[in-house]
């Protein structure tokens, strides 16, 4: 991304202690929607879509999660947000540590969902072949084996909202849009920002996400300093939306306790 990368457009509902909820790929800000309901009484709740998804144009050339995290520094900078707490769920649970490890004073709480800090050899592999899938034949064309990922068979089968809401962004999603993020998510390795990460770190993982994850879920616990580690079950990778009550519960308890590292 270049200097003239449009400023993000920041969705902005309710009052209290800034919240930022960073969305996963392929979608949009739309996922959060049960959690911004719920924590938008005590919070203010602030979402947007990355480059290429949802109301964010396409950007003209390839970028790094470092590239989102000083674009996700400088919205805030220009919106006057001075600290804010950030959950996210798998690409945006990258960003949201880099965020926390390069911007410190900025990180009041931090939440990560389903992610890791770097994709293994093989899933790098993967992530260029989902790329070039997307940019000649578009997301939908993946969208069953993607969902299979994301949730698990039981909750595919019942074909609830949360299911159909993912199966249409996949549909509606630029190719070129995700295909970079794809890229992005490549190339990322955060490993070396962990010990840097100062905030209070909750880590949460659907019991039935696939290896990887469960393994990055349980290396972000160990590096993290005073991290907490959840799971929840059943879920596969997409665990805010298969279990959306849980998560909030956890959410809330995890905002509301007291902060006691220094």
């Amino acid at each position: 991304m270049t200097s003239d990368t449009p400023r993000l457009r920041l969705h902005r509902t309710g009052r209290g202690p800034a919240i930022v909820l960073l969305h996963c790929l392929g979608v949009d800000h739309h996922i959060w929607d049960e959690t911004t309901r719920v924590l938008s009484d005590r919070h203010e709740v602030i979402r947007y879509d990355f480059p290429g998804h949802g109301d964010s144009s396409v950007p003209a050339s390839g970028y790094a999660i470092e590239d989102l995290s000083a674009q996700l520094r400088d919205a805030l900078a220009a919106a006057g947000i001075d600290k804010v707490s950030l959950a996210g769920i798998s690409l945006g649970g990258l960003v949201a540590q880099h965020f926390a490890a390069t911007n410190p004073d900025r990180t009041e709480r931090l939440i990560l969902i389903d992610t890791t800090p770097r994709y293994s050899d093989t899933l790098r592999g993967m992530w260029a072949e989902r790329a070039a899938t997307a940019r000649t034949k578009g997301v939908s064309v993946m969208s069953g084996p993607l969902l299979d990922i994301w949730f698990t068979p039981a909750f595919i089968a019942a074909n609830p909202p949360a299911v159909r809401y993912v199966r249409d962004c996949f549909a509606r999603v630029s190719g070129e849009g995700y295909a970079l993020a794809c890229e992005a998510l490549a190339g990322g390795d955060l490993r070396p920002l962990a010990p840097r990460i100062a905030a209070p770190t909750m880590v949460v993982c659907g019991t039935e996400d696939i290896p990887e994850f469960i393994e990055a879920a349980n290396w972000l616990h160990a590096h993290i300093v005073g991290s907490k580690l959840q799971w929840l079950s059943p879920a596969r990778h997409c665990s805010i939306l298969e279990q959306p009550e849980e998560f909030v519960r956890l959410c809330r308890e995890f905002l509301a306790t007291a902060r006691v590292r220094a």
